[in-house]
């Protein structure tokens, strides 16, 4: 079973960045495409963006491209999400999972890491 832990999160001013971090434990992340997504209260868990297990492909919700960038570094099990040119809509509870693939975005573990919350300001 993987256990997966973002972290990287905080609070940010309207066009900064952060840098987000998905560590995994438990099985190496080398076979799996992964994604991030976030989930504000009161509404249903959102794809952000998705990376197949090479990292030679990528794919992103229509409201992050351009702005956020997904990558791995499968040596370190790790999953980046760089996010940039952050706007108040952005802020929200941000999670990895693996992904069954990169065209339907579904996530592959019916279970969470506790994600690291993104706050925007205007």
């Amino acid at each position: 079973q993987v256990q997966l832990v973002e972290s990287g999160g905080g609070l940010v001013q309207a066009g900064g960045s952060l840098r987000l971090f998905c560590a995994a434990s438990g099985r190496p992340l080398s076979s799996l495409d992964m994604g991030w997504f976030r989930q504000v209260p009161g509404k249903e868990r959102g794809f952000v963006a998705g990376i197949n297990w090479s990292g030679g492909r990528t794919t992103y919700a229509d409201s992050v491209k351009g702005r956020y960038s997904i990558s791995r570094d499968n040596a370190k099990n790790t999953v980046y999400l760089q996010m940039n040119n952050l706007k108040p809509e952005d802020t929200a509870v941000y999670y990895c999972n693996a992904v069954d693939n990169l065209f339907d975005r579904h996530p592959r573990f019916g279970s969470w890491g506790q994600g690291t919350q993104v706050t925007v300001s205007s």
